[in-house]
């Protein structure tokens, strides 16, 4: 054979059950010229008798087991032929392109070595996770660890492919007398080389079977030793400025491993713990500490001062429900953890103190369980350790849909005691998986705050017998809360879980379920539908209203809607729903269900903002009103980029569903001739302004009242709105928001409240540390509050950009992806630098200065002139008048031209 291109070693001891898999990984790899090296460590069991069964394989065996991942992995780097070198554990894998990408990434780059994103996996389940991702973007080419320190925390030895003579010139090897043997190999690494290459795709599956649980004090010994190991090697080749950078790594990652299982472990193993790790953090350089976690940092200082008891509570808020302290003190405006002002428990910072009672952070601690028949009991002590809970306050303890009312007692120690019984027997619809939580209400706005039940990791579960179920109680994770599993017992669930019986009673199972199915699809009522409107007789006084495909009582329809019911006209109104709240006097309709198919067949009026099912026919005599959802400088319809544009089938499918429109709404010239252009839309246009906007023009006090009572946005606080569009190409990622809001709530959070109002196309979760100034409104009901209650708008590419134009109110545009925008995402039709009513930023710097001066006048009089001409607060009255009362022709409209690019 010649040689070969990459030699990777897989290092092995005991581990027959697994290696084949790491093996394999490597023979189906797209790089075919690779050498396998099985390195095995002197195993007792079946190693050797798998490797040798697999074909290509070379197999190296100790003959003694070294203690560790050194020694068999310099044996790998004597034994490689290639001149490139990979390294695998025998419980991981490699991706099936990782050798021919690193390998085309190395020679391209002419790199000493290249590393990519490692993705954990975690067993069982296989779910995943990418290991700091921000660490591998972009793809780039690094001029040593000095240019970015940052990279320390990347300390792994098989994420990388080296150059073999790199390593052999720099006699880098893998220490054999000390564990976690990688931190010191890459500290080694780093120091040595010149120049190496970052990739952003995964290379590495490390498999992780369950939470690390490390019973051995002995193991965070070595840990720490590996520590000062590597810290010495940067010492040595004269790095000492960057030992801070990699100490960083060991705060941030490897005291978490200890920490994040601290709670699974006695007072006593943390006492021994904080023993052995407290030198290491003693000699620690300036400054370190503090640029962790801040509950990383109490932990820190709880280990220095010799605190075990209240370690293992604080090591407990760092993952699962990331638990609020059980006390803390409150100076000034700084927060401590506990009950003295210490620097160093400082927790200002995750921003607690500042919460809305609707995010306040309440701790709920099981402290007895138990189970009799059918009745389930628990003991709950409550902290209240920002003081937020009032005594007229409605608590309850809430899980799946049930809220059970609840009697917290008040107790000498400030804290509250819950006893509590359930008869489990009485709740029978429900099952699965669920967590409850103690939820306090407001009496008088409803406003409600729950919190996660926390208990010991070590609790025992306790299992609850009901007839054909049984129920278990069991804490879920190392920083646990209480889950409450329902499963079945019946004897059909019994033969479900029988293996050789499990696919026919599936099949048997689901017999019914196919049948509804089928019934219920949407083929079926179609095709049901189409019978129906030729046979059923129409009633003229019915109105199907239909808003964002269901999704609210909201937009130009409810306002239609409202203007009908004030004209008294003798209509009836029923509303789809596909999900979100409507009004309890709204009759209402679930979207595609067979009542409404039979109301679409049998109403005289639609009246909708987006687009009637598509494919199904508008009944003959049906007058169908098309109000759409707003206007702008997005490309739509046949104009986008997207599929209607791109594919035939729906590009035909939308144009049938246009030629159903009996009226378009029209709010201005501008629209037409964008809109009807790019829909290909022939029939009359009612242009008489915006109904949703009536409320603007008109203004709403009360409107301004329940934003900011929902939202708890103080009186003394201004209301600054911020409202991104989606990303067609980044969906449900949370990427439109692209402002820096902590860099904002610093400046702007003593005179500023931010409301967060996200498209419905995405979702962004916000830290909990910027709760106490960004308040998320993405499921808010009506948009048309929002802007009315705001002081000031920043957008991006969002329609509402049109609609807020008419409160005259202050816009701001940052649009820092705008050439990615218009060219690869939506599209535009214009160009919004140049007619935007505000100023255009694309930084958040550039943001807080433009809020100091955000009116461009000329434009924003141009602005209305060319998008608001015909908002006159009268818009609904206007249209019900012509497409219900007179049926009058479409006044004149712009002469159609297509939109320009």
């Amino acid at each position: 054979m010649g040689r070969p291109d990459v030699s990777v070693v897989v290092t092995s001891y005991n581990d027959a059950g697994r290696v084949g898999r790491a093996v394999r990984s490597l023979l189906g790899q797209t790089l075919r010229n690779l050498e396998v090296i099985v390195v095995d460590d002197a195993s007792a069991d079946g190693t050797e008798r798998v490797v040798r069964r697999l074909p290509g394989v070379r197999y190296l065996r100790r003959e003694r087991n070294s203690g560790g991942c050194g020694a068999p992995r310099n044996d790998g780097i004597d034994a490689a032929r290639a001149p490139f070198i990979m390294f695998l554990d025998s419980d991981d894998e490699l991706p099936r392109h990782a050798c021919k990408s690193l390998l085309t990434e190395i020679e391209r780059t002419g790199a000493d070595f290249v590393a990519g994103q490692i993705s954990r996996v975690y067993e069982p389940g296989g779910k995943s996770e990418r290991y700091y991702p921000s660490l591998f973007t972009p793809r780039r080419v690094v001029d040593g660890i000095r240019a970015e320190p940052e990279l320390f925390q990347d300390g792994f030895a098989t994420n990388k492919m080296y150059r073999v003579d790199f390593l052999r010139r720099h006699q880098l090897r893998f220490r054999e007398d000390l564990h976690h043997e990688d931190h010191v190999f890459t500290a080694d690494l780093y120091a040595a080389a010149e120049r190496f290459a970052i990739v952003p795709w995964v290379v590495y599956h490390w498999r992780r079977a369950g939470s690390l649980n490390l019973r051995e004090p002995a193991n965070a010994r070595r840990r720490v030793a590996a520590a000062g190991a590597a810290d010495e090697i940067l010492r040595r080749h004269g790095m000492a400025d960057l030992v801070a950078a990699r100490q960083l790594r060991f705060v941030r990652q490897d005291l978490r491993v200890y920490l994040n299982g601290l709670p699974y472990h006695d007072e006593e193993w943390a006492e021994e713990f904080a023993a052995i790790v407290r030198p290491y953090l003693e000699r620690l350089e300036p400054g370190v500490v503090g640029r962790a976690h801040p509950m990383v940092r109490v932990c820190c200082e709880l280990i220095r001062q010799g605190r075990a008891g209240e370690l293992m509570l604080a090591a407990g808020c760092l993952t699962g429900p990331k638990a609020p302290p059980r006390r803390v003190l409150v100076a000034g405006r700084r927060t401590y953890w506990g009950d003295r002002e210490d620097p160093g428990l400082d927790i200002t910072a995750l921003g607690m103190a500042a919460l809305p009672f609707s995010a306040s952070r309440i701790r709920h601690e099981v402290t007895g369980m138990a189970a009799e028949g059918s009745t389930f009991s628990l003991s709950i002590t409550t902290y209240d350790p920002f003081r937020v809970i009032r005594p007229d306050d409605r608590a309850t303890l809430m899980f799946d849909h049930h809220q059970i009312p609840l009697t917290p007692q008040p107790t000498p120690d400030g804290t509250y005691l819950t006893e509590i019984s359930l008869d489990l027997a009485k709740f029978q619809e429900v099952w699965g998986v669920h967590e409850p939580r103690v939820g306090f209400t407001r009496p008088g706005n409803g406003i409600t705050t729950s919190d996660r039940l926390l208990i010991s990791p070590l609790a025992a579960p306790v299992t609850i017998g009901l007839w054909g179920r049984r129920v278990i109680a069991a804490p879920k994770g190392s920083a646990a809360s209480l889950r409450l599993t329902w499963l079945r017992t019946d004897p059909l669930a019994t033969i479900a879980r029988t293996p050789w019986l499990k696919p026919y009673a599936r099949k048997v199972r689901d017999l019914p379920i196919r049948a509804r199915r089928r019934l219920g699809s949407r083929e079926v009522k179609l095709r049901v539908y189409e019978q129906l409107i030729k046979v059923v007789p129409q009633r003229k006084d019915l109105v199907l209203f239909e808003a964002d495909a269901g999704k609210g009582y909201t937009g130009h329809p409810r306002y239609i809607h409202e203007e009908l019911l004030r004209r008294r006209l003798g209509l009836t109104a029923v509303w789809s729903r596909a999900k979100g709240k409507f009004p309890k006097n709204v009759v209402t309709v679930r979207r595609m269900s067979w009542r409404y198919v039979w109301t679409m067949a049998r109403a005289g009026w639609w009246v909708d903002s987006h687009g009637m099912p598509l494919g199904f026919p508008k009944p003959a005599g049906t007058r169908y009103l098309q109000t759409w959802h707003g206007q702008g400088i997005k490309t739509i319809s046949q104009d986008a980029p997207g599929p209607r544009g791109d594919v035939a089938e729906p590009r035909e499918q939308w144009r049938a569903n246009v030629a159903r429109w009996d009226a378009l709404v029209s709010p201005s010239a501008e629209f037409e001739r964008t809109f009807v252009a790019s829909h290909e839309y022939a029939g009359p246009v009612l242009r008489y302004g915006s109904p949703r906007c009536d409320v603007l023009v008109k203004g709403d006090p009360a409107a301004v009242r329940r934003v900011r009572d929902r939202l708890e946005i103080p009186p003394d606080k201004k209301i600054l709105l911020y409202a991104p569009t989606h990303r067609d190409q980044q969906k449900m990622s949370g990427k439109s928001v692209r402002i820096d809001l902590a860099k904002l709530a610093a400046k702007l959070s003593g005179e500023w409240v931010l409301v967060l109002r996200t498209h419905p196309a995405d979702s962004y979760r916000v830290p909990e540390r910027l709760r106490g100034f960004v308040r998320p409104a993405g499921a808010y009901p009506e948009v048309n509050d929002l802007l009315l209650a705001a002081d000031l708008l920043i957008t991006d590419y969002s329609s509402l950009m049109c609609d807020f134009a008419v409160t005259g109110k202050p816009m701001v545009f940052f649009i820092d992806d705008w050439e990615e925008y218009r060219q690869a995402e939506s599209g535009v039709t214009h160009d919004l630098p140049a007619i935007a009513p505000g100023p255009c930023v694309t930084t958040t710097a550039e943001l807080l200065a433009a809020l100091r001066e955000p009116y461009r006048l000329e434009r924003y009089a141009a602005f209305l002139k060319t998008w608001c001409p015909e908002e006159r607060g009268d818009a609904a009255a206007r249209i019900v008048s012509a497409f219900f009362e007179n049926r009058r022709p479409t006044p004149e409209r712009a002469p159609r031209e297509k939109a320009r690019r």
